[in-house]
């Protein structure tokens, strides 16, 4: 067994969203038919081969680096990174990784870049593919907090659909504040205050906290569609929440010292039992309350309450 890994990337050139690597080993003998660089590929058949590496290879490794730290270092070195933390969660260590494009020059483990290895070699193709699906899942799960940007269909990238969502409801904490289209468009307290999006940016915010805390987003509360009291509904492993978001703008409170009042909790079970309907599918289920504060070139303070009732 010859234990090579190919590694790929994805990611460099969205606006928004992780740059993300793959490492993968694939037997000599694999039998996968069709592999070829993820941009040749169409969405289903990228889908479909998805499936049959994650079933065939020996092992697969993945490295992302966050839209910040993408800020913080560059989109280069954010790659290579992303690219040293896939080699390195592979469960096995490969005797030597062949890497698209150029090689990993503090990587312990031998490697060799290939330009164009995405067009010729077997395992950086499935490499390619595994990181391009799992990148455009995460932006899809994404999608679910942002509906605005359509990151289920561009993925990040600087679509004009992306670029006019940007220009209408400015930058996410997700966007890579570094890249000019970004750059020009991050919200400040007086859009949020003349555009009325307080609470629209902190539940998108809370949203955002609990995706980042192993939390699956399964509803926001755009445009009425659960109920006035109602913002997230989130699962994590079998158990649904319902959470209640509240913006705090208070620029001496103390987030983490606010608790509801009785009173409160009372009157958001209230409107819970009286939509049960909308929530049928979701019993049993918590009842969280998120506190979001706002500042002012801050990061913003959040508390989460669980299981008041």
């Amino acid at each position: 067994m010859d234990m090579i890994a190919g590694v790929d990337e994805v990611g460099r050139g969205p606006l928004a969203g992780p740059v993300l690597a793959a490492a993968v080993i694939l037997p000599n003998e694999h039998g996968i038919i069709g592999l070829k660089d993820s941009k040749k590929l169409s969405k289903k058949r990228r889908e479909e081969l998805y499936l049959i590496i994650k079933e065939k290879s020996l092992c697969i490794g993945i490295g992302q680096m966050s839209s910040s730290a993408i800020d913080d270092i560059n989109i280069h070195q954010a790659t290579l990174k992303a690219m040293e933390e896939a080699l390195f969660n592979l469960p096995t260590a490969p005797k030597k990784a062949l890497i698209d494009g150029y090689s990993l020059k503090s990587q312990i483990i031998p490697n060799e870049g290939i330009v164009g290895g995405d067009d010729r070699i077997e395992c950086i193709q499935a490499a390619s593919i595994i990181a391009k699906v799992t990148r455009d899942r995460i932006m899809k799960e994404y999608a679910q907090i942002f509906p605005e940007y359509g990151f289920h269909n561009n993925s990040g990238y600087g679509t004009k659909f992306h670029l006019d969502a940007l220009n209408e409801y400015k930058a996410t904490p997700i966007h890579r504040q570094s890249y000019k289209p970004v750059k020009n468009n991050m919200p400040s307290i007086k859009w949020l205050k003349e555009n009325n999006r307080y609470d629209w940016m902190s539940t998108k915010l809370a949203a955002l906290y609990l995706f980042d805390k192993g939390y699956k987003i399964i509803k926001l509360n755009n445009d009425g569609q659960l109920n006035d009291r109602v913002d997230i509904i989130v699962k994590k492993n079998s158990s649904f929440s319902l959470v209640n978001v509240k913006t705090v703008l208070d620029s001496d409170m103390i987030v983490s010292s606010l608790n509801p009042d009785q009173e409160d909790v009372e009157r958001l079970i209230k409107s819970i039992n009286i939509d049960k309907n909308k929530f049928l599918d979701y019993i049993p289920f918590n009842i969280d309350i998120m506190y979001v504060k706002i500042n002012k070139n801050k990061k913003p303070g959040i508390h989460h309450l669980i299981s008041i009732n």
